[in-house]
C-alpha cells in the first residue's frame, strides 16, 4: 500500500480543518467586539431603567379612561372623599339619587364596571373601596 495518497488526503483535510479554524477564530473576534461595544450600551440601559423607575413616583398617576357617563366622575369624588369601603346604596345617597331599586342596581353595575377598569376593588360582597 502507498502511504502518500493518505498523507495527501490528511494533508486536504488538514488544511481544510485550519481554514474552518481561522474562519471560526475571526467569527470569535468579531463577536467579541461586537460584545466589547454592546456591554456598555446594556451597562447604560439598565442605569436608564433605575433611574426612571426611582423617579415614577414622583409623577402624579395618568387618571383612567372612564366610561362617558357623567355619574362616573361623580363616583369617583364620593370615593375619594370616603373613609371607608361603600354600597351601591351608599353611593347613590352621596350622588343624591332617589333610593330606587333601579337607581342602585345601575350604580351597582357602574361600581362593577369600575372594578373591571381596575380603578376600585371590591372589599366585600356589595362593598367597593378605591384601589391604591
Amino acid at each position: 500500500m502507498k502511504i502518500q495518497p493518505l498523507l495527501d488526503a490528511l494533508g486536504v483535510q488538514e488544511d481544510a480543518v485550519r481554514a474552518l479554524a481561522d474562519d471560526l477564530r475571526t467569527q470569535i473576534e468579531r463577536l467579541h467586539r461586537r460584545l466589547q461595544e454592546a456591554e456598555p450600551h446594556l451597562e447604560h440601559l439598565a442605569i436608564t431603567r433605575k433611574t426612571v423607575t426611582a423617579l415614577a413616583d414622583r409623577f402624579p398617576a395618568v387618571p383612567p379612561d372612564l366610561p362617558e357617563h357623567p355619574d362616573y366622575p361623580r363616583i369617583l369624588g364620593v370615593f375619594n372623599d370616603a373613609t371607608g369601603a361603600l354600597r351601591a346604596r351608599d353611593v347613590c345617597e352621596a350622588l343624591d339619587h332617589e333610593l330606587l331599586s333601579k337607581n342602585i342596581e345601575g350604580t351597582r353595575a357602574k361600581l362593577k364596571r369600575l372594578v373591571k377598569l381596575d380603578i376600585l376593588t371590591g372589599v366585600d360582597v356589595g362593598s367597593f373601596t378605591r384601589k391604591q
